[in-house]
């Protein structure tokens, strides 16, 4: 299936614009919505192809699903290749990582009968403390109480990202992955952290917890010790498969809208969750990246506060939660859900110049008579196809919605394009249109095999591989 708009052309070596040296074989896989589209499926079913799965943003806060055999793996620091043991998990220096859940993660895996993939954790990675996750949940909780009439909580998962990323900036408290293999270095780090930290809490909470740096020093250096065989300067290593000519592929938590620069501040998180973070993130130039895959859903869902101007807040709304299980895998908060934005999707799909889509619960939308996708907003009484990345403009925007006719059949025993209805067809061809750019996935359910491949080549192929 092809679009009126084909994607991006990046050009080889021997062609007109062409570098000396061909492009690596690498490929980033993005959200383009607010999270939650499916990308550890997309992932988990490519990765065989790749030799490495790499993270490069976010830490504990992300989710993502992979179920293979029946069986629902969820992932929140480990890269989505565990079930492909030839790949190896990178987490990088662009992560902030928490040791106690990464852990418990390997751990839980293992009891699993799944064995833990070859890891490689960045010495450079920052790593989430306890007293990050408190004053996350201090911040969130004053800010709701300072106006109970006008919730102006961002609504974080609370698992201390925020706060490990600007301790990352302040630097003189910030603790990395390496630290936790020096005890010495680790303790005077985290007795200038308690003390600052214990002095701030008791300003803003009497219910604040004390934290004592000797309890923590010892803590961590233990599971520093349980690291240490991952631990290495991924940096080094990602260049070292790039010069051997490796295929890598790189793993974006958290979505584009999201993003702490591109999304819709302040409803974002800390981090770069695009394409564009792939370099600061782990080392490797932006012209290395050869693909950009982006993941969407069917419809739209957000987590926690902020704009959604397409939500459905009613018995649509209700209905795509149930088909599509809509609760937070890290949280388990239920999400808001609505109708598709194809105004913020072309957005996304800009900021990550991306050249293909893999589109995710298209079963949920079994049943509907009627689908509407928001193709404009109007702004101010003035009509607009352009997304305003910013909070207080966005949610002035009012939806202008076009209307397609659904379908009544469920999908999710479809193998082949050409068993879905043609409505569901139609739809996917009003995306490509929209969006300019072709769907080649489209999940019609979380199990691997529910999958149809639309297009011939990477998508095919990847597949084929499974």
């Amino acid at each position: 299936m092809s679009s009126q708009h084909s994607p991006r052309h990046r050009p080889a070596a021997g062609e007109a614009g062409g570098s000396a040296a061909p492009l690596r074989p690498s490929t980033a896989v993005v959200g383009l919505q607010w999270g939650d589209e499916g990308k550890g499926k997309v992932i988990d079913l490519v990765a065989g192809g790749f030799d490495a799965v790499v993270r490069y943003n976010g830490g504990a806060n992300a989710g993502h699903s992979v179920v293979v055999q029946g069986k629902r793996h969820a992932l929140h620091l480990m890269p989505s290749a565990v079930h492909h043991p030839n790949a190896i998990g990178v987490i990088a220096n662009g992560v902030v990582v928490d040791p106690e859940v990464l852990l418990k993660e390997i751990d839980g895996l293992a009891a699993l009968g799944v064995k833990p993939p070859r890891l490689a954790l960045s010495d450079r990675a920052h790593v989430v403390l306890p007293y990050h996750k408190e004053e996350d949940a201090i911040r969130e909780t004053a800010a709701a109480e300072a106006d109970p009439e006008n919730d102006r909580s961002i609504g974080t998962t609370r698992r201390g990202i925020g706060p490990a990323y600007s301790e990352k900036a302040l630097r003189s408290t910030a603790v990395r992955v390496g630290d936790l293999l020096r005890p010495a270095a680790l303790r005077e780090t985290l007795d200038r952290a308690c003390t600052i930290k214990n002095a701030q809490f008791r300003a803003l909470s009497r219910a604040a917890r004390h934290f004592d740096a000797a309890t923590l020093s010892e803590q961590y250096s233990r599971f520093g010790e349980r690291l240490r065989p991952y631990v290495t300067d991924t940096v080094v290593l990602l260049r070292k498969m790039i010069d051997e000519g490796r295929a890598l592929l790189f793993e974006g938590a958290n979505a584009t809208l999201l993003d702490v620069d591109h999304g819709t501040f302040p409803f974002v998180t800390a981090s770069n969750c695009t394409a564009l973070g792939i370099p600061a993130g782990t080392g490797v130039p932006g012209r290395m990246i050869g693909r950009v895959v982006g993941v969407m859903k069917a419809y739209c869902t957000r987590v926690g506060a902020g704009p959604f101007p397409t939500e459905q807040p009613n018995e649509v709304g209700d209905r795509i939660r149930q088909r599509g299980n809509e609760y937070g895998t890290t949280t388990g908060r239920p999400r808001r859900c609505g109708w598709l934005d194809l105004v913020a999707l072309r957005y996304a799909i800009g900021i990550n110049d991306a050249d293909a889509i893999a589109l995710m619960l298209l079963d949920v939308l079994s049943g509907f008579e009627t689908i509407n996708v928001c193709t404009e907003y109007r702004i101010g009484g003035v009509r607009t196809d352009r997304f305003p990345p910013d909070a207080m403009a966005l949610a002035e925007a009012e939806p202008v919605y076009e209307s397609l006719p659904g379908w009544s059949e469920e999908i999710s025993s479809v193998q082949a394009l050409e068993e879905l209805p043609e409505a569901a067809r139609g739809y996917i061809r009003f995306i490509e249109d929209q969006a300019g750019a072709p769907v080649e996935w489209v999940s019609v359910g979380p199990d691997r095999a529910q999958t149809i491949a639309l297009n011939a080549g990477p998508a095919q192929a990847a597949l084929q591989a499974r």
